[in-house]
């Protein structure tokens, strides 16, 4: 990335990327750790995981989405770290220097980026609910516990085509706004102050959940597995949230990864990024099921259920609106974080392999999302009839990118790690050069990696499909 005045180089950055461009990046060790936690844990923690949980029959799919976690999720995300930081430069260029020569590895990058367009073109329309969700809290007009009122709230919003296109540009050029201002002034900055507050934030929420009537039951769902409810569908929904969740196979960790400290200690790194996100997704059910049960609302209620049970929460408690609003701005902050690493991709290989200037990068990517975005924002509204394959465009930007542009991605940076990168040149990245005696864990994540990693997301992914 293009070094500027208000931005210092650091210890391994500020040198001339793959791409021949100098590069500036995270200034501190926390503000990496910082920053990569904001890129995990985001509305996937808060909106997602709640839904998806509730819509797969709870605990049996938390146990299942920890599993893939830890054999597929972490080891690619210390691969993809790994490959971004030595690459010092975008996916795309990354993976073209660092692969054999005449081999087109560099495909894991230009489909990385097609991901991170679809993501965001469905992601940007749910961060838009968010913070409208803030001014609806701030006015009072959703502080209900009947579940008609709060239903009958969300599906005016997205219903109606001007309010969801003007939330979503709003956010789009919020978010480009951030990016404007780079890595150290920007990114970092921004990371580094929001994750402790949304920490506290969603740990007051959690007390207000457990206070309820019915806060057992909503434990009980969320953490007392019903295996006869494990399907090939679910198994497949629950890899794909681990994905989506952890920012991986779409080359964003790759992208951060070449903003990381040659000193920054990787597999801890992760480890603490991977520990924070599973947490934080434990904290957002418990706020929610406790909730769900209590008021009648269906845990299957799909996307809106967040928007609907949480309502009906506060209504219920003295300073309710106002702790309301705080958790609108909560998931606000978690959003900033996503959007920011997932635009990141986008914005960095449009500098670096196509040459526009960063603000010229930024400014085209927002332009590209407005177009593609605005068939996810419409989906409710003017585009509702329009379906593909029973799905709206909201959901089909949804399923193609989590279902299956990430696994593939997955796939196929665990495929150049384990087979066209190798266990020396690994084991120098995440050893940092030797300096960390860490060989045993890094013998078990390649062995994940080279044999492991890709074929349980090959058959997940084709049973999930129906494809055999």
């Amino acid at each position: 990335m293009t070094s500027t005045s208000h931005e210092s180089a650091v210890p391994g950055c500020g040198k001339p990327s793959k791409s021949g461009l100098a590069r500036v990046g995270f200034s501190t060790g926390f503000g990496v750790l910082a920053a990569t936690l904001g890129s995990a844990v985001g509305l996937g923690n808060i909106w997602k995981f709640p839904y998806l949980t509730g819509a797969n029959g709870g605990a049996g799919f938390l146990l299942v989405y920890v599993l893939a976690t830890l054999l597929v999720g972490l080891p690619v995300m210390m691969a993809e770290i790994s490959l971004g930081r030595v690459g010092k430069a975008n996916p795309i260029s990354t993976l073209q220097a660092l692969a054999p020569k005449g081999q087109p590895w560099w495909l894991i990058g230009a489909a990385g980026m097609l991901g991170a367009f679809l993501i965001l073109s469905f992601y940007s329309e749910v961060v838009a609910w968010v913070f409208a969700y803030v001014v609806k809290a701030m006015r009072g007009s959703i502080l209900s516990s009947d579940p008609k009122v709060t239903e009958a709230a969300f599906g005016a919003l997205i219903s109606d085509p001007m309010q969801s296109l003007l939330w979503q540009w709003g956010v789009l050029v919020f978010i480009g706004g951030i990016l404007l201002m780079g890595v150290t002034k920007g990114i970092e900055a921004i990371t580094k102050r929001l994750m402790p507050i949304l920490l506290l934030l969603l740990v007051l929420l959690c007390a207000v959940s457990l206070s309820l009537d019915k806060a057992l039951d909503g434990l009980v769902f969320l953490f007392q597995p019903d295996f006869s409810k494990i399907t090939a569908s679910v198994v497949l929904t629950a890899m794909g949230l681990a994905f989506f969740k952890l920012s991986i196979g779409m080359g964003t960790m790759m992208t951060y990864g070449s903003y990381f400290r040659d000193d920054q200690n990787i597999p801890l790194t992760t480890v603490r990024v991977m520990a924070a996100d599973l947490c934080i997704s434990m904290l957002a059910g418990i706020a929610i099921f406790p909730a769900v049960f209590t008021f009648g609302f269906e845990p299957t209620a799909g996307p809106a259920l967040v928007f609907i049970t949480i309502p009906a929460v506060f209504s219920q408690i003295p300073m309710g609106q106002g702790l309301m609003v705080v958790f609108f701005v909560l998931a606000s902050i978690a959003a900033t974080g996503a959007m920011l690493s997932l635009m990141e991709v986008p914005v960095v290989i449009l500098h670096e392999r196509v040459g526009l200037s960063r603000p010229k990068a930024t400014l085209l990517t927002i332009a590209l999302l407005v177009v593609l975005g605005s068939a996810s924002a419409l989906s409710n509204s003017t585009l509702a009839e329009f379906k593909l394959f029973g799905l709206t465009p909201f959901d089909v930007a949804d399923f193609v990118s989590s279902n299956i542009i990430l696994p593939i991605g997955g796939i196929f940076i665990a495929l150049f790690v384990g087979w066209a990168w190798g266990l020396d040149k690994f084991s120098q990245a995440m050893s940092n050069q030797g300096q960390l005696h860490n060989q045993q864990l890094i013998r078990a994540v390649f062995f994940l990696l080279r044999y492991v990693s890709p074929a349980l997301i090959l058959i997940v992914m084709l049973k999930g499909l129906k494809l055999f």
